[in-house]
Formats: C-alpha cells, structure tokens, sequence
C-alpha cells in the first residue's frame, strides 16, 4: 500500500495556485508553467470557480455522471459494478451530466462519447456524497514512482524469465533513445541542442522505440489546443464551464488510422510538416504556434515524468543510466517504472498477471481518494471533463439507472437497478486493450469465460 505522500506527488489540487513539485534545475518550474496556462485564452477552465466540472465536485451537492458500457446484460446479471485500469487507475470511466428541466445534459465529452459509440448503452450515476470533495486530479503521467513500486512489491509473482525480460526491455529502450532522451532533459534545462525541424525529426523516430514519449507528445497538443483554441465551438463549451474535448479526438483519430480500434497513444508521431498540417485541420490558427509550444512545453513534461521530485536534472545522462536496470531506477526512477508498466503489456502472460499489479494500484488508491473524500476521481492532466466514480467511497449513497438519449442529445433515465459497486477491476478481456490484444479463447464446457459487469474506455493510459 503506497503512503499518502506518493499519491499526492501525482495529484494535482485545482483549487490552488501551486502545482506537485518536479526536478530541480529546469528553466521552468511546474509552477511557472501553471501560471503560463492560466493565462491563456481558456485559463480559467483551470480554476474552480470557471469549471463546471471541478465546481460541482467542491460543492458537496449531488453529482451526475455518465457511463458507456457494452455489458449491460453482464451488469445486470450479476447485480455489480467493476472498475478499470487507465488514466483513473481503478475507477468507473464516466463524464459529467448537468441537471435540466428538460433532461440530463450531458458534458462535451459525454455528448461526444454518445455520438461516437453507437453499440454501447449508457448508465447514470446519482452520487450523494456526506462532505466536499477536494479539486484534486490524478494525473497519470506522473505515476511512474507508483509503477516501479508495484513492480518491486510483486515482482515475486513474476517467473525468471518474465522479470528479466522487463528489465532488459526497459533498457534497451532507453539505450537506443539515449541520445534524444538527454536532448529532452537538456532542452528542459533551457540548453537547445538542435534545430526545430531536427528535434521533431528525432522525436517521430523515439516514439516507435520509446512509446511512453508518445503519451507526452499527445498530452502536450491536448493541452495547446484545449488551452489556446478560440473557435465558436471552445468558447460556446468555456461559456458552460467545459473545456472542447472535440480538439484532441480529432488530433487522435487524425493521426493514426488504428486508433478506432484501440486508443493506443504508443503509435503518435508526427513529424514536423504532419503537426502542422493536423493542427492545421483542426483550427488554422493554431498551426504555427503548434511546433514552438511543443518544443518548450514536451522537454519539461519529460522531465517531470521521468525523474522524481527534487532530483537535480542536470546530474542525469541517459547514456550512462542504460547501462544496467538498476542504474536506470537510481537515475530516473519514474521512467523506470513508466517503461516496466508499459512492458509488462506486452508479456503472454499478461491477464493473469493483470489482476496482482493493477489491482494493487487500484486498492492503493481507493484508499487515497477515500482519506480524501474523493467519491469521484478525474483525470488531472488537465479538468477537461474525464471523470470517475470511485467504487470503494464509503460515503455517499448511489443510484444507478439505465437511460436513453433524447433528439436534443439529452440523457432521460428509464430504468432503476440494484446494483454494488465492488472495489475491484473487470476482467482484462473486458476492456478495449484486453480485447485488442488479449482475445477470449474459445469456451470449453467445463471452463466458461466469465463476462465482467462492467466495460472501460477505450483507453491505454
């Protein structure tokens, strides 16, 4: 069971002016960088008071959210509601829903999820929480700590083999990226070592090698376009309180042909010319300003993902750190675990192996938000409307219902069910990644497949 302070470090409380600390010795800090975003032109969705989002989970009132499930029959069934791994670790992927007179309105995101997943059915969460919840997100790109923890605490489950290959596959990966990961830390220290067009150029050739830098790559654009668009639509989205989740679905589903299939962040690398014309896409007078934000912003976010608080980011050299898995975690132990987390995905083994390392998390963190009054999570890369419901809070009461969606695009709830929320996660095989990359085999008579009461976003986080 990691210790309230590890949780903290990957949390960050919207209702202050500060950010969780990074490494010592980059150009800018985490804070300044916050101050940087609350002053663009969406700024204020950053603040409780500006999203609608973070104000209704500080107000201790009733909160509404919605969740797509294709295991409705499972769900029904069985009377359960399961959790699943992601950006929310072990919460119930939901997104927002505002009470009307004339129905459930529900978030952008929401509305989008609505439009886009035409086979699943949706629930609506009635959660009355006792006190206020704190505005505090997860913010996933900075569980590395957590993750190499895991790792450590149950690495026992892992058979010879299995642990050698994880660790030989994580340095590997840094000894072939070496070059361009100590360009990222130089570059965060204000040091340019390249050209713009050469830096993306090295970037779009790392992230095969190096996936976990496509995450930050992505999560760097979300925040650009969510921050800076000044569309019709993001304004009429910021007038409710909402930032435009539209802007980064386009990004993602622009960039990789296979992203319909599974939302794997791995397989996003544009070059420079591509960043461009995407943005470009999206709105046209982001395209220019696209490829300079990145340069700043990506070198700091990898800096604060990969090294632990306080570390000095000067000290470190990712050729000397590849020499061995154990020089790696002294060196940057937050990539360490990114990348063993990351590698543990791909190992045969890897369903039965689901439920040890990402329940432990999941546990873990129930019993954080729960210290913390947290009866639902969101994801804090940014407040822009990915929410969860947190099935283990012992402090709110719960109504779920089956709903339907209206011509007006408003959720109406027709059906009431008895349902308990259990603090475990569904199945792997009952997720998008599970599906993708771990087929169910073929029912035998005297072994059938036990279908999860519950189904995650089609999310890799």
């Amino acid at each position: 069971m990691h210790a309230a302070p590890d949780w903290d470090q990957v949390h960050t409380n919207f209702a202050d002016r500060t950010a969780p600390p990074g490494p010592y010795g980059t150009a800018e800090s985490p804070d300044d960088w916050l101050t940087t975003h609350r002053q663009t032109p969406n700024g204020h969705l950053l603040d409780v008071s500006g999203n609608a989002m973070l104000a209704s989970l500080t107000s201790g009132r009733p909160l509404h959210l919605m969740h797509t499930t294709l295991a409705l029959d499972a769900i029904r069934a069985t009377g359960e509601l399961h959790g699943a791994a992601g950006c929310l670790v072990g919460a119930l992927y939901c997104a927002p829903l505002t009470p009307t007179a004339s129905g459930l309105r529900p978030h952008n995101l929401g509305a989008y999820l609505l439009q886009t997943k035409a086979d699943t059915r949706t629930l609506v969460l009635d959660i009355r929480p006792e006190h206020p919840a704190p505005a505090k997100g997860l913010n996933y790109l900075r569980l590395g700590g957590i993750h190499l923890d895991t790792y450590r605490n149950h690495r026992s489950f892992l058979s010879a083999p299995e642990d050698h290959h994880l660790r030989q596959a994580a340095v590997r990966r840094v000894r072939e990226t070496a070059g361009f990961l100590d360009l990222l830390l130089a570059d965060a220290r204000g040091v340019r070592t390249t050209s713009p067009t050469a830096f993306f150029h090295q970037l779009a050739a790392a992230v095969p090698r190096f996936p976990f830098l496509g995450y930050l790559y992505f999560e760097v654009l979300s925040e650009y376009l969510c921050l800076h668009s000044t569309s019709a639509q993001t304004k009429a989205y910021a007038a409710a309180g909402e930032m435009n989740n539209h802007l980064y679905k386009q990004l993602a589903f622009a960039a990789v042909d296979t992203m319909g299939r599974l939302f794997d962040l791995a397989l996003f690398n544009p070059d420079h010319a591509q960043l461009t014309e995407l943005i470009g896409r999206i709105e046209p007078g982001l395209a220019l300003g696209a490829p300079a934000y990145t340069r700043l912003r990506l070198p700091h976010l990898f800096a604060c993902a990969a090294l632990g608080p306080g570390q000095e980011a000067g000290t470190v050299s990712f050729k000397d750190a590849a020499a061995d898995f154990d020089s790696l975690t002294t060196a940057a132990p937050h990539l360490a675990g990114q990348l063993v987390f990351r590698e543990m995905r791909t190992l045969p083994r890897y369903p039965a192996l689901f439920p040890v390392f990402e329940q432990a998390k999941a546990t873990s963190v129930y019993d954080y938000w729960n210290r913390e009054e947290i009866a639902a999570p969101f994801n804090g890369v940014l407040p822009k409307g990915e929410i969860g419901f947190n099935l283990a809070f012992p402090r709110a009461t719960v109504t779920a219902w089956v709903a339907e969606t209206c011509e007006r695009g408003l959720l109406h709830p027709t059906e009431q069910l008895d349902l308990l929320p259990v603090p475990r996660l569904a199945d792997l095989r009952g997720t998008a990644l599970g599906r993708a990359a771990f087929p169910a085999p073929a029912s035998h008579t005297n072994s059938p497949i036990r279908v999860p009461a519950s189904d995650s976003a089609a999310s890799t986080a």
